[in-house]
């Protein structure tokens, strides 16, 4: 009897099936996507500029829009680019390491978002709460620290997800019915056991998600308490606007990610496989795309400094940072 080596079960590359079911219309499924990752890139390298150079910007607030913008490019380029390929030129084909590294970034960086957004609420926080010494407190060696830590939970957590999918061995064909590298819709090409692949992302989901969900939680409730005790209305109305911008950025952030979880999870046979995939998308794509234009509409600070560069204004001085 002949035996196969487990090289023999690791396929060179996968197919990116695309959108199944929608094939016909995934010329059309690709403008807004496109359009939306132009306003993506567009709006967050706008954003990073005006921060690396406006004197105004360079506070704790900015500095940590800067980590979500630039998270959200990475985020977002790690698939989008990908799925035009598919959608436009059928250039579906991937290699098998180039899909283990897409899907690192993948989850890396969306741990990375959810990571910033609890230390955005972090930073509201200490704003309102200790507004006297919010200067001493999130100082930039402070940021600096955090900034990185954030970073290193969602490596430290999510290289293991490559190990344990380069193990398994692959027998049920190469063809994933996805825009991108997911780290089950690999998984499940496998003929050997998954269930640690499954119980080790569920068990980083609760570690990353359900950690920041609920920092941001207690957050938002001793702000809201703060807040209230404000006996000015305009006061209490001040404080609670400056929330505002970050309170759309994790809703825009967390309801696609929550509608996924359930509707995988509750809706499974309900609900078809393209409307799942299209709300993947939409989970890497929606937060890039609306972050920089919320903050952009909602904080007075960066209104100036466009208006400033639009109207062609010198009156504030460059600076590195």
């Amino acid at each position: 009897m002949l035996i196969l080596n487990k090289t023999d079960l690791t396929p060179a590359s996968f197919i990116l099936n695309g959108i199944p079911g929608l094939e016909d219309m995934q010329i059309w499924i690709s403008f807004p996507f496109c359009s939306m990752y132009v306003v993506a890139v567009v709006g967050n390298c706008g954003l990073l500029y005006l921060i690396r150079y406006e004197d105004s910007l360079h506070r704790p607030m900015y500095y940590f829009l800067a980590m979500l913008s630039l998270t959200d490019l990475v985020m977002c380029s790690s698939t989008i680019p990908k799925a035009l390929c598919i959608f436009w030129f059928h250039l579906k084909e991937i290699g098998f390491d180039e899909c283990l590294v897409q899907m690192f970034f993948i989850h890396t960086f969306t741990g990375m978002e959810s990571g910033v957004l609890m230390l955005m609420a972090l930073d509201r926080y200490v704003a309102i709460c200790y507004p006297l010494r919010y200067s001493v407190i999130l100082t930039n060696d402070v940021i600096g620290k955090v900034g990185l830590a954030t970073f290193l939970r969602g490596v430290l957590l999510i290289t293991p997800f490559t190990f344990l999918t380069k193990r398994l061995p692959y027998c049920r064909g190469n063809v994933i019915p996805h825009t991108y590298c997911d780290h089950m819709s690999v998984a499940k090409l496998s003929c050997g056991n998954v269930k640690v692949n499954a119980i080790y992302g569920l068990m980083v989901a609760l570690l990353i998600g359900g950690f920041d969900i609920l920092c941001i939680t207690v957050s938002y409730t001793m702000i809201l308490r703060a807040v209230v005790s404000l006996s000015s209305a305009d006061a209490r109305q001040k404080a609670f606007s400056t929330c505002t911008a970050h309170i759309c950025a994790i809703v825009f952030s967390y309801s696609p990610a929550f509608f996924s979880f359930f509707s995988h999870r509750f809706g499974g046979h309900t609900i078809p496989p393209s409307c799942h995939i299209i709300m993947a998308n939409i989970y890497l794509l929606l937060p890039p795309t609306m972050n920089p234009v919320v903050y952009g509409v909602k904080t007075k600070q960066i209104r100036d400094c466009v208006m400033r560069i639009l109207s062609g204004s010198k009156d504030t001085k460059s600076h590195n940072i």
